[in-house]
Formats: C-alpha cells, structure tokens, sequence
C-alpha cells in the first residue's frame, strides 16, 4: 500500500463523524428479554399444562414428550410471528470456537398449490447438521456425515432478526459429543448430585444444587479502516509486528477512565441489544491498556451463562461494525501491554438460597463454607494440569504471565483470614475456627467518607484461580475461549471431589463416629493433602516457578504437551466417573485441540513471511536505495572531508537496514522449511510440538528486525499503520 492510500486510512479514522447514539426512552427493565421466550412469554402462549409440564422440564430434568414440543412449538411460532420471524434454526457450539446455525424457513406444502407457516415439534426439537464437516477429531470420517443437534430446554429460545435461535447440542450418528453444550450440561449434573448430597449433611432439605457463572469479557476496540489496512489483524486476530508505541499503558491513564465518546455509544447500543436478547449487562469500564474495554453481567446458571458468552461476543463483532470500530477479542492482539482475559467467577448454590462458598453465621454453616472451600482446593490440586489445558491455546500462550494475565502454574489465593483459618484447623480441633468473619466495617478517617465494608479476603491479579470473598474467580480464561472448556474440568473435578469427600464421610459414620466429627476429621486430611495448591505471594517470580515444581504442581509451559493431560489416566478415570467423557470423546478433543493449536501457527507463519517479503523488505530496499542515493550526491557535492563527515550516520542506517533485511530474508525461509518439515509429520501431537519448537520462536525472532526496521525507515514510507495511530480512539 502506497503511503498517499495509507494516510488517506488514518486520516478516514480519524475524522471527525457524528456519534451515532442510541436512544431509547424505555428503562432496560421494561425492555429486557423482549427477544426471548422465557417464561414470562411462555405463560402467555402456551396452554396451563403445557406450562406447568416445561417448568418440570427445565426446573427438574424430566423428559420432554413429542406432545408436549408440539404445543410448545405452536405457542413458539405465534410469538415469533408476531415480531415478523420467517425462520428458525439450531443454534450450537461446535469445537471451533464459535457458533453454528442452518436455517430453514416456516413454510411446508398446503398441497393446493401455495404455502403455509408451519413449525413443529419435531423442527424445534431435532435437526441434522452435516456432522462430517465439523470438527470431530477423527469420530466421524468424511463419508459418515449423519449428525444431531437437540434443543436444551434449560436455555431460552431468542430471536435474532427474522429467525427462531434455538440452543442446543450436537451429536454424532453414534452418540458422542461434537460440541462443548452436550459435555457442558453432563458436568453440571454430576456437580449438582455430589454436592447436593453433601449440602445435605448441613441441610437436609436442599434438593437441588446450581453452578452458577459470572464472565468478565474483556476486548480491544480498533477503527475498522486501520484494521482493513493490516493483513495480519484481518487474518489472526493480532499483529505479528509493530513496535511499541512511545506512550503506550505506562501512566496508568486509561484504567477506568472517562470513556470515549465513541466507545460509550458502541457501549450502548450493545447492552440495549444484549438486554433485549436476556443477557443482563452490568459493568462497562476502560481496562488497562490503550483501546481495551470490558463488559460483565450479573452471574446467571452457567449453562445460560455459556450461551449469553457466545451469544455476545458475536453480537461485540456485529454491532462494532456499526460503530465503525473492529472488535478484537484475541488474547494477545498487540504486543508489549495487557492482554485479554475472560475471567470466569464461579460458585455453588442451593435451590434453598444458600451460597455454598460463603461463609455463614453459626459453625455448622462455616463447617459447610470450609467443606466446599477445601473440596473445590482438592479438586484444583488434584486436576491442576487439566485446568491448565483446558484454558491453553495457540492465541491464550501469548497472554499467560504477561502483564496482569496470572502465570502458566495454576495455584489457588485464598487471603489471609480464609489460609489462617484451615491452618488452625488443619492442628486443632477447636470448634472457634469456624467462626468467621464476613465483611468488617471499617472507619476512614476523611471527612464526609462513609463507612466501608471491607470484604474477608484481598485480591491477587498473579492467582489463575483465586477465592474472592463467596466465589472462586478462575482468571486463566482467554478471551474469545468458549467458557464451557474450562467449566466442563472445573465442575467435573469438583463433583468428583465431593463425590469422594461423601464416601470417606459415610464410611466413618457407619464406623459409629458422630456426623459433624466425621465431617471435620476428612475436612482435615484434605486440607493436608491440597495444600501445595494454597498460594497468596507474587505468582510471577521465579521463586514460585522453582517452589510449584517442588509442590508437583504442573509447571509444562508448551501448549501441545499440556494438551496430553486429556489422556492422563486420572482425567479418563475422572470423566468416567462422572459420566461427562468417554475416552474416545477425550482422544478427540486432545487431537483437535493440537490440531487448531498448530493450524493457527501455521496461518500466522504464512502470513507473517509474506508481509515480510512483499510488504517490509520492499520499502526497507527502497529507503535504503534513497539513502545510497544521498551518499554519491553528497559525495558529488561536498570536498570529501566534509562528505565523508556528513555520510557517516547515512552509510550505518545503510549497513543496519541490510543487517534487518538479510537476517528476515534468510530466517523466513528457515521458517518456510521448518513450517515444511512439521507438515510432513504423521501425527497431530508431533505436529503441534514442531510448530511450538521450531515456528513460532522464528515468528518472535524476525518480528524483531521488522519491528526494529519500522524505527529508521521513512515513516512516509512504512506500509502498515502503527500502534502509535492504532491504540489511541479518537
């Protein structure tokens, strides 16, 4: 791209453009769930008993029959008619990252020679999207294509233009999964019978026990013209190059400051959408580097919490467009500041209202909080590494232990109060120890200040997976990951966790010990075992790297062979158990988890050479050529003293420009033949392992020259536009 066209793209995104900004008189409670079949819309399109059979559904688990998804489905089509709905299709997460839909329109044969609308049962509970064509890791082949998505009644039909979204899961003509719902929704139920039953030594009239999820998404804002005019961010989501921009985050101005005018409009037009589609948006602030935002929700059951995730972040893309911004939700999109996470909080309630992971007022509950405290501890430390992998990815290594993003050893902060707590109880059999704090009022002494309530534990940005006063906030999380990996490990580890705790419990009661002393002697043991994983200190030096491999905690910092903890002996045992995974299931997910790992590498590597070759090196030859040129002209023009003088600082530009250029030169081509040589490899796994050892470390190695070329060539001339007139909205 020539520099006139390039400045004509700054220029165009810098312009000044009215603000489109939304209005809307309505409060959002009155427009909230408008696009959505909740039950608010089901009790006024569906019959009494047609009702009160899909509340059991969705509130008990029971089986949906083909009568009762008839009438469902005509109470369906009258609402969605009304808001001039035309189609409707199966909306699900296949093991891409993203979502899928085909649509079919509500029409059949009248059979007199025109059409009616027509949607039944039998549309809205099953379609067969083409299974071959998705990621299956080897369970389908090509020419076995049969696939099924299945509605999920626990998460609400939406409306998205003209068509009928229908969640569901996907899978195989033999039955495996496909997507990340099926698992999901296996998980959460193993979760719910384990801790229910445990809930019940403390309260027996606990029926039912509910993960609920609250994600913080966190994304970069870019002018779509600037974007459109870098190869790299159109294709991968990052830039391979560009150097650091003199003002970048380092005065810790843009951290939940004022919000630029343009972004608090995208802002709003977002969570208008969103509010309308169910997801109940709550929190938006600056984040810390330049052009990063975040929006969170209030927490919801982390099925639905799931969908609402997926379903926002691509209506961010959608309604970004509008705004005339590109949204990037790439960990890693710019190098040198914060990345992007999506930080997962995740806790236990009961259907009674009580939180599991908060303290409560007597020492019976504060049995229960330290009970479900310890038992999550034992599954954190017992499944570290699975955590660990479940959260990698080619995208998410570029952010983990960088800047604020927690390292790559996953460990557990607690606070003070909370760690002191199960040391005392750890030596002592002292019932005081279960009388805990909860918030302490505390008085500042600066006039016209309110009294705080400062909450039980502090916060620690290093920890993956930190207790925060009644959740545990698993922070590893990328930001454009689908939250349903990390919960399917997390929720599973957990139910087999307390599934275990129970046994040991029962055990000792049938052995004639009291129920509470049972209780706090297996509390005990485990607070003994899961102890390495307990760690409040900097999660960044190298001091805790050195004292997590002494713990035996999983300190593997290469992607594809954390991916190997799928098909560890104690994850199939696990998953097996807890009938969430089949290892056929398993061995998939590791082969398509190395398989997109080395894929991404692969495109960031190809393009990443081309911009090099066509694109940099050009203009580097082209400049240097310039300042060659200069030489003999001031050679021609000054007595030689004074020539050789002025030349002195244009001939080392000269011989730096050709150092850059004949180091990218000869390294894209190791590149080229080291990408060659991985290609050429039989399996995934090694694959995978060549692309981390041998590609990537080329991509930071050239992008070096580049980035140092991109500081003395012309900046008329340079072709790609910067981070300097990238990072900062006008």
């Amino acid at each position: 791209m020539s520099s006139t066209l390039r400045f004509q793209v700054v220029g165009e995104a810098f312009r000044k453009k009215p603000i489109e900004v939304p209005n809307c008189e309505e409060r959002p409670s009155e427009y909230f769930a408008k696009y959505v079949f909740n039950r608010q819309k089901m009790f006024k399109y569906l019959p009494a008993k047609v009702y009160k059979k899909m509340c059991d559904v969705i509130d008990n688990g029971t089986t949906l029959d083909m009568a009762t998804a008839d009438a469902v489905a005509e109470g369906m089509k009258k609402w969605a008619m009304e808001l001039g709905v035309t189609h409707c299709t199966h909306w699900f997460q296949p093991l891409t990252e993203g979502t899928a839909e085909k649509h079919d329109g509500f029409v059949e044969h009248d059979w007199k020679g025109g059409m009616v609308e027509e949607f039944t049962g039998k549309e809205l509970v099953q379609q067969e999207p083409d299974a071959s064509s998705f990621p299956s890791g080897g369970i389908r082949s090509t020419f076995e294509a049969r696939g099924y998505s299945a509605w999920d009644p626990a998460s609400p039909v939406f409306v998205i233009g003209d068509t009928l979204m229908i969640p569901t899961v996907f899978i195989s003509y033999t039955g495996e999964a496909l997507d990340y719902k099926a698992p999901l929704k296996k998980a959460l139920k193993a979760v719910n019978e384990s801790a229910t039953a445990v809930a019940q030594y403390f309260y027996p009239e606990v029926k039912k026990v509910i993960s609920n999820l609250g994600w913080e998404q966190e994304y970069f804002l870019v002018d779509e013209s600037l974007y459109a005019a870098r190869p790299d961010l159109l294709m991968t989501g990052r830039t391979l190059m560009g150097h650091d921009s003199a003002k970048n985050q380092q005065m810790d101005d843009h951290y939940f400051g004022s919000i630029p005018t343009r972004v608090a409009a995208f802002m709003k037009d977002l969570e208008m959408q969103a509010l309308e589609l169910g997801i109940p948006c709550k929190t938006r602030h600056n984040e810390v580097a330049p052009n990063q935002f975040e929006l969170a929700p209030i927490f919801e059951e982390t099925n639905l919490a799931v969908d609402h995730n997926m379903l926002i972040m691509g209506l961010m893309k959608k309604v970004a467009r509008k705004h005339g911004f590109r949204c990037l939700l790439h960990e890693k999109p710019f190098a040198g500041i914060n990345g992007s996470g999506k930080h997962n909080n995740w806790s236990l309630a009961t259907d009674t209202g009580v939180l599991l992971h908060g303290p409560g007022k007597t020492s019976v509950d504060n049995l229960r909080f330290i009970t479900f405290i310890v038992e999550t501890l034992m599954a954190v430390y017992k499944h570290n590494g699975l955590l660990k992998a479940s959260i990698i990815s080619a995208t998410n290594a570029h952010r983990l232990g960088a800047n604020e993003a927690p390292p790559a050893i996953v460990s557990s902060f607690l606070g003070a109060q909370l760690a002191d707590v199960l040391a005392k109880l750890e030596k002592s059999e002292d019932e005081d120890v279960f009388n805990l704090a909860g918030k302490q009022a505390k008085q500042l002494d600066i006039p016209q200040i309110p009294e705080l309530h400062i909450d039980n534990t502090d916060r620690n940005r290093t920890s993956p997976f930190a207790f925060t006063g009644n959740r545990f906030e698993f922070r590893a999380v990328g930001s454009q990951a689908n939250c349903a990996a990390a919960m399917i490990v997390l929720n599973t580890a957990v139910a087999e966790a307390l599934a275990d705790f129970k046994k040991r419990v029962d055990a000792l009661i049938e052995g004639g010990m009291d129920k509470m002393k049972a209780i706090v002697k297996v509390v005990r043991e485990d607070i003994k075992t899961c102890k390495p994983i307990h760690f409040d200190g900097n999660g960044y030096s190298d001091e805790w790297k050195e004292e997590a491999k002494k713990r035996g905690l999983d300190v593997e910092s290469s992607a594809p062979i954390m991916f190997d903890q799928y098909l560890a002996p104690a994850t199939k045992e696990m998953f097996q158990k807890m009938n969430v995974f089949q290892p056929a299931e398993l061995e998939a997910r590791n082969e398509i988890k190395l398989e997109n790992y080395y894929k991404k590498i692969q495109i960031e590597s190809r393009i990443f050479g081309d911009l090099c070759l066509n694109h940099i090196l050009p203009v580097a030859l082209r400049y240097q050529s310039a300042l060659i040129d200069n030489v003999f002209k001031v050679k021609a023009t000054f007595p030689e003293a004074t020539a050789d003088k002025l030349n002195a600082n244009n001939l080392k530009l000269v011989e730096k420009i050709s150092e850059h250029c004949a180091f990218i030169t000869e390294n894209v081509e190791t590149m080229r033949q080291a990408r060659k040589a991985a290609n050429a490899m039989g399996s995934e796994r090694d694959k995978a392992i060549a692309y981390h050892d041998n590609v990537a470390p080329l991509l930071e190695s050239i992008r070096y020259h580049v980035d140092h070329l991109e500081l003395v060539v012309d900046d008329e001339l340079w072709p790609l536009p910067k981070y300097r007139e990238m990072l900062f909205i006008r």
